[in-house]
């Protein structure tokens, strides 16, 4: 017996075309912008205006994902009682990293940054946007796993990184290992793990970031 699938719906498409030297021009302001991007330790408690969170949300909801399934959940974080918990268990894990679990040359390699156990941002930072992977669904009795879900929520994080940026922000990619606690400070169902924890605000006036370099084009890409 032949099964019998939902038929696509088609829309025209919403594209704008640009002149070359139009795309040229916002490429390369794009990527000056970005460029200017560094992961951010020194936080700054000065509040930020919420609706550049939600904005910043929406972005990171228009990436692509497998089946369109959109397997992504964004919990952001204010309360000071929820941080405080949030940071007392990440610190927890983050000792057991650095003192065993952690191989010589992964230290190694984070003494250039100069991280350790100790997370203090996750207090000062006033949002904490803890994202999360919904790795399946379950429709009226039947559950399925989200295809592509380790994909498609990685391209939204991306996307979520750049439009907090773009909207003068300042951020950090946080994946304290495991992240379970995550999921049960927060109450969020066994279907959505943790994927990574980014506190979001203004960078401290003192803050500094390790003086590193980012690899040279031809280091990076391939044509073939």
């Amino acid at each position: 017996m032949s099964q019998s699938f939902p038929k696509p719906k088609f829309v025209p498409l919403n594209f704008q075309y640009l002149l070359i030297e139009e795309q040229i021009k916002r490429a390369e302001k794009f990527y000056e912008n970005l460029n200017r991007r560094r992961t951010v330790r020194d936080f700054s408690s000065q509040d930020v205006a919420f609706e550049l969170i939600e904005k910043a949300i929406l972005t990171a909801g228009t990436a692509p994902s497998g089946a369109n399934l959109q397997p992504w959940r964004f919990v952001v974080v204010k309360s000071p009682d929820i941080k405080r918990k949030i940071r007392l268990a990440a610190e927890k894990e983050e000792f057991e990293s650095y003192h065993g679990r952690m191989s010589e040359k992964w230290l190694r390699r984070l003494a250039l940054l100069g991280t350790n156990e100790h997370k203090p941002f996750l207090e000062i930072a006033p949002y904490l946007i803890v994202v999360f992977r919904i790795n399946s669904i379950t429709d009226g009795d039947e559950t399925e796993p989200t295809y592509y879900s380790q994909e498609s929520v990685g391209i939204a994080v991306g996307m979520l990184l750049a439009a907090l940026h773009h909207a003068g922000l300042a951020t950090l990619t946080h994946t304290p290992s495991p992240m379970k606690f995550l999921q049960e400070i927060l109450g969020r169902p066994k279907n959505e793990i943790p994927f990574v924890l980014i506190p979001v605000g203004y960078p401290a006036k003192d803050a500094k970031v390790p003086d590193i370099t980012r690899k040279s084009l031809d280091e990076i890409m391939l044509l073939v």
